[in-house]
């Protein structure tokens, strides 16, 4: 069973979704890669993991958070999930490029599909796939559209 609710975040409406694991998706309105809910979504906005999310989300908005202390309920295949689970090692404020996350996860000749498994992350914001720039810096491939990913970044920058 997946439960959602919906939050109000500075980037617009997030659709947060979680199981009893832990907290499973974090959509943005127009998320690239998000499919929509399925029929066997149940509305749930007082479950606790959402509760707790939109409570972190609204202190991470608010300047009072760096880092989230959720229990995570990650799906996808292994080789995602490693990428995924290699992403909260990029601390708040800090960058990586996705050369250097690919080393990271020990896929150094694997970059693209690294930069694939980055753009499918459907934990945004909580696991930061904002952190990841290209090689030259610039602003690359985000499945809440690229002014979402700059704002995380100032926002970052702001409060460090």
């Amino acid at each position: 069973m997946i439960y959602f609710s919906e939050h109000d975040s500075p980037l617009g409406k997030l659709l947060l979704a979680a199981t009893e694991a832990g907290i499973s998706g974090v959509y943005f309105e127009e998320h690239r890669h998000f499919k929509g809910k399925d029929d066997g979504w149940q509305y749930a906005p007082e479950h606790p993991h959402l509760m707790r999310a939109a409570q972190q989300l609204d202190e991470y908005f608010a300047g009072r958070r760096r880092q989230f202390d959720l229990p995570l309920d990650l799906h996808g295949t292994e080789f995602q999930q490693a990428v995924w689970r290699g992403l909260l090692d990029i601390g708040f404020g800090q960058t990586s490029t996705y050369t250097q996350h690919a080393g990271h996860c020990g896929k150094t000749n694997a970059v693209r599909a690294v930069g694939t498994a980055i753009g499918r992350n459907p934990l945004s914001i909580i696991v930061p796939c904002h952190r990841v720039l290209g090689m030259s810096g610039a602003l690359t491939g985000f499945a809440g559209g690229l002014e979402r990913k700059a704002y995380l970044l100032r926002h970052e920058q702001a409060i460090k």
